[in-house]
């Protein structure tokens, strides 16, 4: 979706200042005592306000223009299961009866604040906590589906996002023709349309199970706590922005790293914990190498939809060039021979 803008060209989360916040927070009975903290986030506005009381909470503004209502309703919907669930997650606040609120132009939610720090995942025992929690998360995400929430598919991360990029003109001249040659061979092989080393059986993507899911789970969107001494902490999910329907290995294949070996490891170990609550389809392992394809060409047009905010060519100023794109080229290939080799095992 192309970004938007206010009847002065400027993106609207240019407009976005404290006062708005705070402002924002009060139209819903929440008032700040003035200190405000801007948290990481690219995608939408998100704030740590201490309230008059001395409670801390997290206020997101959404991008305008990115999720209708709907879409922001479901993933809503999905946090409150989870949490009925007793599966650590932080959902919005239910306030006026409402989890989503309208103030200037912008559409914002309240969050309960949870601190906490990312996970240890070289310790073989809180990846396979992680794996139990994942396994907790689907159960409950299987229980319905997402009706408004695109998918995680072959045409939403991977055909749409190569034809916008070539139809904007995105990519440098010297850059289009070699990107297109690649990305096409890739998506090819993801459509089961290539050869590949586990023959004609092999699971493509869109023969998968799909449930709903975080749908970005990587170690950034955890959060961990030490146990108190009534045996509470471990991970909680704190954002639900790309919840989506998609196979399940999604929300595992970003938490392995390393070699073939230590990625094996740890699979192992994020399965064992997994398979304690729900059990795992190990064909969804042939998964990983597409959808890890599927994220590198997404995040490319997901940049360069975002440029007219001011914060991407500030965080992102390597984007765009020769360089970058040559890059991408290499990645490409490079995924391109891992598709055709193994899968990993488990």
């Amino acid at each position: 979706m192309n970004p938007t803008f206010d009847s002065t060209g400027q993106h609207p989360f240019s407009t976005l200042m404290p006062d708005t916040v705070l402002d924002a927070l009060a139209s819903i009975g929440l008032y700040g005592d003035g200190r405000l903290m801007a948290l990481s986030s690219y995608e939408n506005r998100v704030y740590q306000v201490t309230l008059e009381n001395g409670e801390r909470v997290v206020t997101k503004f959404y991008r305008p223009g990115r999720w209708s209502t709907a879409q922001i309703l479901e993933e809503h919907a999905f946090a409150a299961d989870l949490m009925a669930a007793e599966v650590p997650a932080v959902g919005p606040l239910v306030l006026r009866g409402q989890t989503l609120h309208p103030h200037a132009g912008f559409m914002f939610s309240v969050s309960p604040w949870r601190g906490g720090r990312q996970p240890e995942l070289d310790d073989f025992e809180v990846l396979e906590w992680i794996g139990r929690f994942l396994a907790r998360i689907h159960t409950v995400g299987a229980a319905q589906t997402f009706t408004h929430r695109p998918p995680l598919d072959i045409h939403t991360y991977g055909s749409e996002p190569h034809d916008w990029l070539l139809a904007h003109d995105i990519i440098p001249l010297d850059m289009q023709s070699s990107w297109r040659g690649a990305c096409e061979q890739a998506l090819s092989l993801i459509g089961g349309h290539g050869h590949t080393a586990s023959g004609p059986d092999r699971l493509h993507l869109k023969d998968a199970s799909v449930l709903r899911l975080h749908g970005d789970c990587h170690p950034g969107n955890i959060l961990w706590t030490p146990l108190d001494e009534w045996g509470r902490g471990g991970p909680h999910f704190v954002d639900l922005d790309d919840a989506r329907m998609g196979p399940a290995v999604q929300d595992l294949w970003m938490l392995l790293s390393g070699d073939r070996r230590q990625r094996t490891h740890q699979l192992g170990a994020l399965i064992d914990g997994y398979e304690q609550f729900r059990s795992f389809d190990r064909r969804e392992l042939a998964l990983i190498e597409p959808l890890r394809t599927l994220r590198l060409i997404h995040y490319s047009a997901w940049l360069a939809r975002r440029w007219q905010d001011p914060i991407f060519p500030i965080n992102f100023p390597w984007f765009g060039s020769s360089d970058y794109w040559q890059g991408q080229v290499n990645m490409l290939h490079e995924q391109i021979e891992a598709m055709q080799e193994e899968p990993l095992v488990a």
